[in-house]
């Protein structure tokens, strides 16, 4: 399926409308793909030792909530015939990390010669696909900023195609950054391989569908699931997410149904599950929306869940993360029978659940800092 096909497939779902600026953009990705997939002429390769030069990447950036990682994904899709990869920017660079310190301790070990561990990363990354996508690009870390130039330079040497979506544009990336000079190479890199192309949408539809209905439901019953599976299908795009795995510490947090930056979980399989704040952190990273079935009601039986709870609201509170809930009251009612530190701190819990229902809430950027910012951002 063509990326346009994909695009006019979902526009004729209830709830979207096409827009301009994206259709502009679906042809660009599409002329990509086909360009992709067309065969290398192997008599220039005979003739002259090497492959033609790849068709350029797209680098595009646009206000949040404009529809980017939509059409990156179908792209990702419709470019069929060669190996890829799609990842979000946090899980690309924690990646490069993991296998730069895997090749140092190699090096230490004497099982491989002590070089720059930025070329022998770079052939894993190229024998592993010759399409990367990355997802919400972004650089605030001094230490991703020292590798990019590098790293990317290895990467555009042995062909590699890449796309990427950024709420900003490349002269933007790594602003006030220290010792930016350094890292000023990488933004020319990305205008010397890549189109940089700006999505102009009319509006923020995320915005457009969270505005349009209640994002809090109680009672937890069979209208609530309903509301719930609606917000999930007009969020996402699909009627129904597939697990998704994050990294994190040398092991993998679960989100069971996820799609388009929207997961899906139980309260159960939040707060019942031994995970901690820093993995609340994470997945607030990751998704721009969070859709929780079932929250229930606290007692002193339920401590432990009660605390997980409140660190996983204060992560999605920070994170900027929007939330569509049922649960089986309101948020003042649902302290129950807590008693002592955790009745006194649920208290700034209910009082971020309130606010999260709010249209100033809901129509800031992803992201800590981000609270002055407006729209919802692309993941």
């Amino acid at each position: 399926m063509t990326v346009a096909e994909a695009y006019a497939q979902l526009m004729a779902s209830p709830g979207f409308a096409s827009d301009p600026a994206q259709i502009a953009l679906v042809q660009r990705l599409d002329a990509l793909a086909k360009a992709l997939s067309a065969p290398a002429p192997k008599v220039l390769s005979r003739l002259f030792g090497a492959l033609p030069a790849p068709p350029r990447g797209l680098y595009i950036h646009g206000s949040v909530g404009s529809g980017k990682t939509l059409l990156m994904d179908m792209f990702f899709a419709a470019a069929e015939a060669m190996p890829k990869r799609r990842q979000h920017a946090h899980a690309f660079m924690a990646d490069v990390h993991m296998r730069l310190h895997a090749w140092r301790q190699r090096a230490k070990r004497g099982e491989v010669a002590a070089t720059d561990p930025i070329i022998p990363v770079a052939k894993e990354i190229t024998a592993e696909a010759r399409l990367l996508c990355i997802d919400e690009f972004g650089v605030r870390d001094i230490a991703d900023a020292m590798i990019l130039s590098r790293l990317f330079g290895q990467l555009f040497a042995k062909n590699i195609v890449v796309v990427v979506t950024s709420n900003v544009a490349p002269n933007e990336l790594y602003q006030d950054g220290l010792n930016r000079a350094s890292f000023l190479p990488f933004i020319a890199m990305v205008h010397e391989k890549m189109d940089v192309v700006e999505l102009q949408s009319r509006t923020d539809f995320r915005l457009e569908k969270l505005g349009r209905a209640p994002v809090y439901w109680t009672p937890d019953d069979a209208v609530a699931t309903a509301a719930l599976d609606a917000a999930f299908r007009n969020m996402s795009g699909r009627a129904q997410g597939a697990p998704l795995e994050i990294a994190r510490l040398g092991r993998m947090l679960v989100a069971p149904e996820a799609a388009n930056g929207v997961a899906r979980f139980s309260f159960g399989a939040l707060c019942r599950a031994p995970l901690s704040a820093g993995d609340y952190l994470a997945f607030a990273e990751r998704f721009h929306t969070f859709i929780i079935d079932h929250i229930p009601i606290f007692n002193a039986e339920v401590r432990n869940e009660a605390r997980r709870f409140i660190a996983l609201i204060d992560a999605l509170y920070d994170g900027r993360v929007k939330l569509v809930a049922s649960a089986a009251a309101e948020p003042g009612a649902l302290v129950g029978g807590l008693e002592g530190a955790e009745a006194f701190d649920f208290t700034r819990t209910a009082s971020r659940l309130f606010e999260m229902r709010s249209p100033s809430y809901l129509a800031t950027a992803h992201g800590p800092g981000a609270r002055d910012t407006i729209g919802l951002v692309e993941t």
